[in-house]
């Protein structure tokens, strides 16, 4: 580290911040009060629901800064700082050629709560993982009572080799992005957890060089293009470990963590 001294931390969930099970260590929380202490603070940033992320820092969610839904829903102790959504037309037109994909399911992530369509027990169980607020519809065409942040993709068949490569014209005017072995993500081409963080920093008064920032797949590359101490996790994507200065060790044994002991209160 630099003579700056760190003010904040931006750690992804899944594949980062939690285990394999999608559970957070308990230590964290002991570690969030140390960081609490020093006032350096915590920004959650997650393709999850914010309601979900909520559940999980239940203890601590008034301190935590939470980047929602790859980073079209910015909120700090219950303030929304800000709101990215799409057009309603442009949502249905997604949809629309989700359903032709095989093994591929959309979940359209609505400000207010998630909607599915379709009673796939798989696919329902995984929906609940990330959605702690979901409704299940007979048609997402009929949804309208909501803003739209984004539209979630589960892909029995992998992300990357099924639904990405039908999905990856959107890119032209949304964004489309890998979020995981089996999600994909499509939102307005302007949000990222890169723009985010951006938004918090000057929210805040942090610059980049104050900054730690961790991530494991492709959703986390803006994100750590804005941080100096930018991690990839060992178990990151090859792809996103281009995009970051440093790695972390694996998910699996606590590699947040441990990068958080040894940087900052210097602990092995």
């Amino acid at each position: 580290m630099n003579n700056k001294p760190i003010k904040l931390i931006a750690s992804d969930m899944d594949g980062t911040l939690l285990d394999s099970n999608g559970i957070l260590n308990p230590e964290f929380f002991t570690a969030f009060e140390d960081l609490n202490s020093e006032d350096i603070m915590f920004v959650a940033a997650s393709g999850r629901q914010y309601y979900n992320l909520l559940k999980l820092f239940t203890p601590i969610k008034d301190k935590v800064i939470f980047i929602a839904e790859n980073g079209t829903y910015v909120l700090f102790n219950s303030q929304e700082l800000l709101i990215v959504d799409i057009p309603i037309e442009k949502a249905r037109e997604v949809i629309r050629e989700v359903r032709g994909i095989e093994g591929a399911y959309p979940v359209l992530c609505g400000k207010n709560k998630a909607y599915i369509e379709d009673y796939h027990p798989d696919f329902v169980k995984q929906t609940y993982t990330y959605y702690e607020k979901c409704d299940i519809v007979s048609d997402l065409m009929n949804v309208t009572d909501d803003k739209f942040l984004k539209i979630a993709v589960y892909d029995f068949q992998g992300s990357a080799i099924n639904s990405y490569p039908v999905l990856e014209h959107f890119n032209n005017s949304l964004k489309v992005v890998i979020s995981g072995s089996n999600w994909l993500d499509v939102s307005h081409r302007d949000a990222n957890k890169g723009n985010a963080l951006k938004l918090i920093q000057s929210y805040f008064s942090v610059t980049p060089d104050e900054c730690i920032a961790f991530g494991d797949q492709m959703n986390d590359a803006e994100m750590l293009q804005s941080a100096v101490y930018s991690y990839a996790m060992e178990n990151a994507s090859e792809e996103l470990k281009c995009y970051a200065r440093y790695t972390a060790p694996s998910n699996e044994p606590g590699g947040v963590l441990s990068v958080i002991k040894e940087s900052i209160f210097n602990k092995q």
